[in-house]
């Protein structure tokens, strides 16, 4: 049986490797994100045991050392220079104050409807209220 033992070695010697290399990626990748560096978020994300985390000496002080430091925030994405970026700016402030005209037509126009429907909703009120007597003499 001692080729059998051998053989568990290298397995347990195989997976801790992965386990390793999943958690050294995954603590990359959080830093790159900005993500806060916790034991139990990178044991989640990186699919590992918050025990193995804790006895590897070396993923277990980088971890304690990016808890203490602040989480670096990637740079903002600075706009595109261009050299027609002004005109892009006109035409698009244009576009948008014709939007706000077409908008502000629309609305006037349904106001202008409601205020009839209204109108002529109070009317029907009016007849309905007065009763059938009312209709019937104005018809004589």
């Amino acid at each position: 049986m001692p080729g059998n033992a051998a053989n568990l070695e290298k397995a347990t010697a195989a997976r801790t490797a992965a386990a390793t290399a999943r958690a050294e990626s995954t603590l990359v990748a959080m830093l790159t994100e900005g993500e806060p560096v916790t034991f139990r978020s990178l044991a989640a994300r990186a699919g590992v045991s918050l025990d193995f985390l804790y006895r590897n000496a070396g993923i277990r002080a980088r971890i304690e050392q990016h808890r203490k430091a602040p989480p670096a925030r990637p740079a903002p994405a600075a706009a595109p220079r261009s050299e027609h970026a002004p005109g892009i700016v006109r035409t698009l402030t244009a576009q948008l104050a014709d939007l706000k005209r077409r908008h502000r037509e629309e609305t006037t126009a349904l106001r202008q409807a409601l205020e009839q429907a209204h109108g002529e909703n109070l009317l029907l009120r009016r007849r309905l209220a007065a009763g059938p007597a009312a209709g019937a003499a104005k018809e004589q």
